[in-house]
Parts: structure tokens; C-alpha cells; sequence
């Protein structure tokens, strides 16, 4: 468990009683004698260590004076039969989503656990307490950034994939007033961060985006916040989705040939362009020989781009909706398609 390891001793401590306590449901019971700051801390890594702890909403506690320990009293979301109940369904739910994935490789459980959120996890803008736990995405299937990321994480735990939680601090500053989760993967090539939410937020009309797939720390934080808490580092070779599967193209002529058998199948075309930064002259060039491509065929190029990323989206279409491309912005607040 990542966040355990990174504990001291009565961290650890109090993280292992919380989570017998939870466990076996009681009412209260004693636990080392941390503030109530620090109890809180060892609370939330350790539901981001276990997301199968969805159904403690938070706890009080009473002080006894010069004792070692408190008394812990859990809010629990249900009562005891409800709570014995979600479990089993939740257990039986992952079971049957994780059987036909148990002799995938690695990458392929990966790309299997973020397609499946993509087509079947709708974001919850109302955000529902139930949505920041894996009750969510996989009971409800909705979810915010927490439970998305917890639902990612509790799939790969049950494939054998290494997975911790990110999670990155607010910046009101910047306009985000919330803090975001994702996923980091232990894979053969190394870590890599994924961050199914946003990816999410930028998929719809039969299209799974992998803009935040197996991303490096330098990547990922051309649009992420710094993180809450430290994360293993994500370094290394390029092994980001796009550039796996030979759609991370550095030059023109390469985009003009790859675009041809989407346009003449009417089928959407995304790639990403490494042919230096994504300048909004560069972005307008392509536009246009998309577009030019497009109206050989009796058709208009609808180009949407993810600015950070420097991933390019094209939809071949009968009437073209706008002239300019459309800047997409990937966050777990985007309307998601189709609401």
C-alpha cells in the first residue's frame, strides 16, 4: 500500500487500526492519539490506498485526557446489512468486468480498465457524495475525478496492475477550485500517469480519447496542478498511447497520408503532433490542408485541438459547423457528451 509505506510508525498504526475498524463495522474503537488534522490525513490515504472503503462518510472522535489513544466513531454511509450488501454486488460487478481481462498483457488490461470508464462512466456534475467512491463509476456509473480514479485503481488491483492515486492540490488562482485525482501505473516500460477523467471528458460520439494515457511527470503537468501529496516519479521514454500506436506525427505530408483512410471511411481522425510545438500557425496549416483534403471528397474538416497535449481531433463532415478550429479543454468539470 503506497500511502502506508510512506507513514511514520504511529501513522501506520492508526492507519491499520482505522482500517480493521471499518472492516469489521464497529461503532468505535481505540486508536492512537494523533490530532484530529493528522487523523483526518491517515483517513484519506488510506481510502486511496483501499477504495474498497466506500462506505465510511468520516469519523469524530472523543479525547480522554492523558490517554494514548481516542475513541474513533465512524460515520457510516449505510447501515450494516446495506453496507454487506453494496459489497457483495460491488465484488461480484468487479469480478465479471475484470474475467474476460485476466490473460491480457499489461498494456492491454491498462487499455481495457481506461475504455471501459471512457464508454460507460458518465461524469456526475452534480457530484453526489456517492460519486467520489467506486460506488459511483461502477454501481451508478457515474462518478467525479476521486471515485473515477478509486475505480480505476480497485480494477487494476484486481489484475495484478501496480496503482496508486494521484492527487493534485487546488489553485484558486488559476480558477480550479478543486482537487483532482488520477491514476500513476507500475508498467514493463516504467511508471506513467493516466488519468481516465480527463480522457473521459474529451471522448464521446464513438470516439475514446488517449490524451492522458501513460503520460510522463513532464507530459502531465503542462496541465495539471502540483501535487497534494508525493508520487513516485513518472520518467523515461516516450510510451504515450498515440505515439504506440503510430499516430504521433511530426510532419505534414505524414498527417495528409493518415488522414485519407478515416476521411474516405467517415470516421473520425485524432492524432498527436510532435513536428514541434503546436503554434497557432502550425495549428492553422494543418486545419487548412485538412480541409482541403476534406473538400476533395465533398466534404468539411471539423477540427477540435487539445492545446497542452498537442493532440489534434478531425471529424470529416457534410457542413462544416465552425471555419476556425475549436479548442478543447480537458477537465472533469467538461460537459460530457451527450448530456
Amino acid at each position: 500500500a503506497y500511502y502506508y509505506q510512506q507513514m511514520d510508525r504511529i501513522g501506520q498504526s492508526v492507519y491499520h487500526a482505522m482500517k480493521t475498524g471499518f472492516a469489521e463495522l464497529r461503532p468505535s474503537f481505540p486508536v492512537p492519539c494523533l490530532d484530529g488534522r493528522r487523523l483526518s490525513d491517515v483517513f484519506f490515504k488510506l481510502r486511496l490506498d483501499c477504495p474498497d472503503i466506500f462506505y465510511v462518510n468520516g469519523f469524530s472522535y472523543r479525547l480522554v485526557p492523558g490517554a494514548s489513544n481516542v475513541e474513533l466513531l465512524p460515520d457510516y454511509r449505510f447501515g450494516k446489512g446495506k453496507v454487506r450488501e453494496h459489497q457483495r454486488a460491488l465484488s461480484a460487478r468487479i469480478d465479471k468486468l475484470v474475467r474476460p481481462a485476466m490473460a491480457l498483457t499489461a498494456a492491454e488490461k491498462e487499455q481495457y480498465i481506461h475504455d471501459f470508464i471512457c464508454r460507460n462512466v458518465r461524469y456526475d456534475k452534480l457530484k453526489k457524495p456517492y460519486s467520489h467512491e467506486i460506488i459511483g463509476p461502477l454501481g451508478q456509473g457515474v462518478g467525479v475525478c476521486e471515485g473515477i480514479a478509486k475505480s480505476v485503481k480497485i480494477l487494476c488491483d484486481a489484475l495484478g496492475l501496480p496503482c496508486v492515486i494521484a492527487i493534485s492540490r487546488e489553485n484558486p488562482d488559476q480558477g480550479v477550485k478543486y482537487r483532482h485525482a488520477w491514476n500513476i501505473l507500475t508498467l514493463p516500460g516504467g511508471r506513467r500517469h493516466l488519468d481516465a477523467t480527463f480522457d473521459l471528458s474529451l471522448s464521446g460520439d464513438g470516439i475514446i480519447r488517449y490524451d492522458y494515457f501513460n503520460l510522463t511527470d513532464e507530459q502531465l503537468f503542462r496541465d495539471h496542478q502540483p501535487l497534494l501529496y508525493p508520487a513516485p516519479v513518472c520518467a523515461g521514454e516516450d510510451l504515450r498511447y498515440y505515439r504506440e500506436v503510430k499516430l504521433s506525427l511530426t510532419r505534414m505530408e505524414d498527417v495528409q497520408k493518415r488522414c485519407q483512410m478515416p476521411l474516405r471511411k467517415g470516421l473520425p481522425f485524432v492524432f498527436h503532433w510532435r513536428g514541434g510545438y503546436l503554434t497557432r500557425q502550425v495549428l492553422l496549416d494543418l486545419t487548412a490542408m485538412l480541409e482541403q483534403e476534406a473538400v476533395r471528397k465533398g466534404k468539411h474538416a471539423a477540427v477540435s485541438f487539445n492545446w497542452p497535449q498537442a493532440v489534434i481531433q478531425v471529424r470529416f463532415v457534410e457542413t462544416l459547423p465552425q471555419a476556425e478550429p475549436r479548442q478543447e479543454e480537458a477537465n472533469e468539470g467538461e460537459q460530457y457528451p451527450g448530456e
